[in-house]
């Protein structure tokens, strides 16, 4: 069951907060879904969850389908994030470096920021079209597993960085190790200038990735180049592309500091 908007802060509204709650019940694998899909995602009543879905339906939000009896995100939804993509130029300026890297590597390259505890894909080339490696923009992975994530803990200032920790301890409930992991990933990001990921999140893929100098959300966006085990054809992540990922970082820095 996802958290909901319940709070003691008299300022929070609540009603709004529920909204995206039902919203975030989307995912990928699983585009649409019943009033009792989202009564079980959310914990909220039947009732809440009625008035929610035909609200957000009217609004555009949310678009229903009569003959599955069951909803799906609006397309509205892809209008309201326009502005935040076309506020970040660096994802145009970076493109074609992306595209040269993903070729060089023969993986998909990416640009994420921060969003809670999880990374969030704004820009994504790919020099492939395997169907089961597509992150596409507005894809959300786990900040620990990733090379992603895990660079962005270790470009992120010390205050960004406690406090994006001190949420990923209460989400894991022991589950994982968030302090050995960060200690783990600073000390590679001391040696080697970037981080990397073996199969932590996708097992037969391998990722590197390297905070760049450029803030959104209190953090730094990160550059992410992931590459199948089979393409890798046994050679080490970072002996294949760590140096061209550098490179590819320096050489978007210098385009982000000319504009």
């Amino acid at each position: 069951m996802m958290k909901t908007g319940k709070t003691a802060d008299p300022a929070f509204a609540t009603t709004l907060a529920n909204g995206f709650a039902v919203l975030e019940c989307f995912r990928a694998g699983e585009p649409v879904l019943s009033n009792k899909d989202l009564v079980a995602r959310t914990g909220l009543s039947k009732a809440t969850i009625s008035r929610l879905t035909y609200t957000l339906s009217l609004k555009g939000l949310l678009s229903y389908d009569p003959s599955l009896r069951r909803y799906r995100l609006g397309s509205r939804i892809l209008s309201l994030g326009y502005p935040l993509l076309a506020g970040i130029p660096i994802r145009q300026q970076a493109r074609p470096i992306m595209r040269r890297l993903a070729i060089a590597t023969g993986g998909t390259v990416s640009l994420g920021v921060r969003h809670d505890t999880r990374m969030v894909y704004i820009e994504t080339n790919r020099s492939h079209e395997l169907v089961s490696f597509r992150p596409d923009l507005g894809a959300s992975l786990p900040i620990l597993a990733t090379a992603m994530g895990r660079a962005w803990l270790c470009g992120a200032s010390s205050a960004a960085r406690s406090a994006t920790l001190d949420a990923l301890r209460a989400e894991q409930a022991g589950s994982q190790d968030p302090d050995g992991i960060i200690r783990d990933a600073l000390d590679q990001y001391e040696r080697l200038g970037y981080c990397v990921s073996e199969g932590a999140w996708f097992a037969d893929v391998h990722a590197v990735a390297v905070p760049l100098h450029i803030e959104i959300n209190g953090g730094p966006v990160v550059l992410n180049c992931g590459v199948t085990v089979n393409h890798l054809a046994g050679k080490p992540i970072a002996d294949a592309v760590g140096a061209a990922l550098l490179r590819a970082a320096a050489d978007i820095k210098r385009l982000e500091a000319a504009a």
